[in-house]
């Protein structure tokens, strides 16, 4: 039987508010909790995080101020010091914060054996030392010292479910489940995707508006008319929609995003395009939520083949739970999905991520394009088949295989992006 209070739990934990990217709030996020043991004003302090964690803030604006990067994120968070703010730490930064962070003493250093999402941040001042580790999620403390001396409190996840990183349960979820789960939601659901749905369409309208970063949602939607007239044009109005909210997030609009497995890019993919197609097909609030819980939970449930960081771009996978809601909204079966899934492998499955900046909204664009292919060609009867490079017999074999390609075969890339990165930045 179909665990529906599980899955009611995760979405819960995993659909969350978060101001602006979420690795360097994060980080942001480990400074305050660190700084907020120590109790006092800190001397100086150091951060140690992943070499993703580092890539993923490095070119990305931060919210409420002009700084990017890791360094500037755990020095904003030092001085803000309320960790009780969660992912949405930096919403509120003053400029007695910005000029207190940009004076504080901080060094930053990479652990090449630290897990895939790992900051730990160490204040320092009058004998005296507190640390605060997150690490597995963007909002998981798992480890707290004061002197040196491990405290007891609780990480920070719902105890009825372990941490996402070590669960288990969702990559046991088939898309049969999903569909089954979707089909009849709780009120408290509803209201969850209801208000994902509302906070990144606000910002997807932001980006529309205004010229933030590269303007990709708002000159791709240009050409477009007002009201879409056919379903390539809506597919079209969708993709420059959620590009826009990656525009104006990615660039440190200090609007709000409801997140997907950790991420405001993906949140904003799996939620926004969804409204869009649903609002074109005439389809009811309660056909809406259903097909956004679907996108949802299979960018969910492919998250969990794959670290949340790591060389295979997260606009790709959520943009995979897209095109199963589209092919839903549009009267597809279970195994119309499971071609719609296959379809998506068979297309962009290199598609690489190499940090958090303001082309992320040209990766979202162009994965939701191939979504809206992908649930085309399934619902006209064509699916890419065994025969056809990494793509499986089915989809949990192309996911299988897509695991591996992100576990195995893109390591070596992952660490010469990160190189780039770093070569580009002396």
């Amino acid at each position: 039987m179909l665990n529906r209070k599980r899955i009611d739990i995760l979405l819960e934990r995993e659909i969350i508010e978060a101001m602006g990217c979420t690795e360097p709030a994060a980080a942001a996020l480990a400074g305050a909790k660190a700084a907020e043991l120590f109790g006092m004003k800190p001397e100086r302090g150091e951060a140690v995080v992943s070499p993703n964690m580092m890539k993923n803030a490095m070119g990305v604006s931060i919210p409420n101020t002009s700084l990017h990067g890791i360094k500037a994120a755990v020095s904003l968070g030092i001085a803000i010091h309320r960790s009780s703010y969660g992912l949405s730490v930096l919403s509120t930064v003053t400029d007695k914060e910005r000029e207190e962070a940009a004076l504080f003493p901080l060094s930053v250093s990479i652990d090449e054996s630290a897990p895939s999402l790992y900051v730990k941040v160490t204040v320092y001042g009058q004998g005296h030392s507190a640390s605060a580790t997150i690490s597995g999620e963007h909002d998981r403390f798992t480890s707290l010292e004061l002197d040196g001396r491990v405290l007891s409190e609780a990480p920070m996840f719902f105890p009825e479910c372990q941490s996402f990183s070590e669960d288990t349960f969702l990559s046991t979820l088939t898309i049969a489940d999903v569909v089954e789960y979707a089909s009849s939601l709780s009120e408290n659901i509803k209201a969850l995707l209801r208000k994902a749905v509302e906070e990144n369409s606000a910002i997807s309208n932001e980006g529309l508006t205004h010229d933030w970063g590269l303007s990709v949602g708002k000159i791709m939607s240009e050409s477009l008319p007002e009201t879409p007239h056919t379903l390539s044009e809506v597919f079209s109005k969708a993709a420059a929609a959620a590009a826009a909210g990656s525009d104006a997030r990615m660039s440190g609009s200090p609007l709000p995003v409801m997140i997907n497995s950790g991420s405001g890019n993906q949140g904003i993919t799996v939620t926004v395009p969804v409204r869009i197609v649903s609002e074109y097909l005439h389809k009811s609030e309660s056909e809406m939520l259903s097909a956004v819980a679907i996108s949802e939970l299979v960018g969910l449930v492919l998250t969990s083949f794959k670290d949340r960081l790591s060389a295979l771009c997260g606009a790709f996978t959520a943009a995979i739970g897209t095109a199963c809601a589209y092919s839903y909204l549009l009267g597809g079966d279970i195994s119309i999905l499971d071609a719609t899934i296959n379809n998506m492998v068979g297309n962009l499955s290199g598609i690489i991520c190499d940090g958090a900046k303001d082309t992320c909204a040209l990766k979202i664009y162009t994965s939701l394009m191939a979504a809206a292919a992908a649930s085309s060609l399934a619902l006209h009867g064509k699916r890419a088949g065994g025969e056809a490079g990494i793509v499986g017999d089915d989809s949990l074999s192309s996911i299988d295989h897509l695991t591996r390609i992100s576990h195995e075969g893109m390591e070596e890339t992952n660490r010469t992006i990160i190189r780039i990165m770093l070569e580009k930045n002396r």
